[in-house]
């Protein structure tokens, strides 16, 4: 599956996330599955792929959290490589990860196979803080469910 069809798979929004769904993730987010076959992408295809703007993905390469190389006219190209480290950003910025604590975890990819202990105890702390999250959306969800069953189907108020 191509790097596109695989980012449209998990950024569609269907609300679950199933076995194909992760496996999908899997293929994405791992290196030896890179497909350099596709033609790179611009700035603005890019973004759009991965549904952010233009300026965030620049901003991301100012923080050095993404590398494009640029072609002979200077333009950024984005790749498989690019697309799938700009999935991951996404995914982990949507999830509350600090900028901070992404440019520490870039900078100890870039370091090599030697940090590996030091990027798990990220994710690490990362997952406990999601599980956290979700524990918190949960009750902000059986609240909300309460005062649905509360007004029992009365209909709203309309503006005067």
């Amino acid at each position: 599956m191509s790097t596109d069809a695989l980012i449209d798979l998990l950024l569609r929004d269907e609300g679950n996330v199933d076995v194909p769904t992760i496996d999908a993730l899997h293929s994405l987010l791992d290196d030896s599955t890179i497909d350099s076959s596709n033609a790179p992408l611009g700035v603005a295809e890019a973004a759009a792929l991965v549904r952010l703007t233009a300026h965030t993905l620049r901003y991301y390469e100012q923080e050095g959290l993404v590398c494009p190389p640029r072609n002979t006219a200077g333009h950024r190209e984005y790749g498989p490589a690019e697309l799938r480290r700009l999935v991951f950003l996404t995914r982990m910025r949507l999830s509350g990860m600090t900028m901070h604590d992404l440019r520490q975890y870039v900078r100890l990819v870039e370091e090599g196979d030697s940090t590996v202990p030091e990027r798990r105890q990220i994710m690490i702390a990362q997952r406990n803080r999601i599980r956290r999250q979700q524990r918190e959306l949960a009750l902000a969800l059986v609240a909300t469910e309460y005062k649905i069953r509360t007004y029992g189907g009365a209909l709203p108020c309309s503006p005067s």
